[in-house]
């Protein structure tokens, strides 16, 4: 396939958007590079990094929340600040403004910073959860986090449930833990479905996830990947855009409603 590698970036956004325009089913698919521009550190980068800086089987997994929910929390305070801090930035607007245009159908997204929802976007597949929620793992009970950040943050108090005094576990998927099987039947669907799949932030490391793009290609989607480091994807895509997301995918947005220069 032909990747464009060597076109400028202004012929590369017309390539974009001429794929999107002959789509009818186009899905996005995002990861953690989307939301560092808002100031969420993302997992996988050099010295940045959090698995860089952390052993995630030391910090985020479930054996640790069982056994060491004071260790959980000391790792996840400074990255649920960032997140209850952080407002979309260029990329989750743009991607908001093509489904409300009816040019992309949902996106599904490996983030739990709910970022996507809070730039407008409706149809959203959280595969690793979100941080709204708490759940009790003994009862199942749910609870709204916004009721314990202040605690959390000003006291060190770690939440619990107020019928089992269980520490609650925010809802997101921890190491160890399964994608939500509801979650992960909806975004195979898309998949299956999508003429055109556009992977933006994602290192595409990171199973199962990360095997979305492949079962887009095998129904015969386009493939368009938008991340500043090479993934295992590349050589199937369509398209490469070797450039910050908060830099290209507002161009794009511009494009499909404005005259384009290949010089953008």
């Amino acid at each position: 396939m032909k990747k464009y590698a060597q076109n400028t970036k202004g012929s590369l956004v017309c390539k974009a958007v001429d794929l999107l325009r002959n789509s009818e089913h186009a899905v996005v698919f995002t990861g953690a590079g989307i939301s560092t521009p808002s100031g969420i550190p993302d997992f996988r980068s050099q010295e940045t990094g959090l698995w860089y800086r952390f052993d995630p089987m030391q910090t985020a997994s479930l054996s640790i929340f069982y056994k060491h929910p004071e260790r959980f929390y000391a790792w996840l305070k400074p990255l649920a600040k960032k997140i209850w801090q952080a407002e979309p930035n260029d990329t989750h607007t743009a991607l908001a403004k093509l489904e409300k245009m009816g040019v992309v159908k949902a996106i599904i997204t490996q983030n739990i910073d709910r970022l996507h929802q809070k730039a407008g976007s409706k149809h959203v597949i959280e595969l690793h959860g979100g941080m709204e929620k708490l759940i009790c793992l003994k009862c199942g009970k749910y609870y709204d986090t916004d009721s314990f950040i202040e605690d959390l943050f000003k006291n060190n108090a770690l939440p619990t449930c107020e019928k089992c005094q269980y520490i609650l576990k925010p809802d997101i998927v921890l190491f160890e833990e399964l994608l939500p099987e509801k979650a992960w039947i909806q975004a195979d669907s898309l998949c299956c479905k999508s003429d055109l799949l556009i992977v933006i932030g994602s290192s595409l490391e990171v199973m199962p996830a990360s095997g979305l793009p492949l079962i887009a290609i095998e129904h015969r989607a386009k493939l368009i990947i938008n991340n500043l480091s090479a993934t295992p994807m590349d050589r199937y895509a369509d398209l490469l855009l070797p450039f910050p997301s908060e830099e290209i995918i507002p161009k794009i947005e511009r494009g499909l409603i404005e005259p384009l220069t290949k010089e953008l």
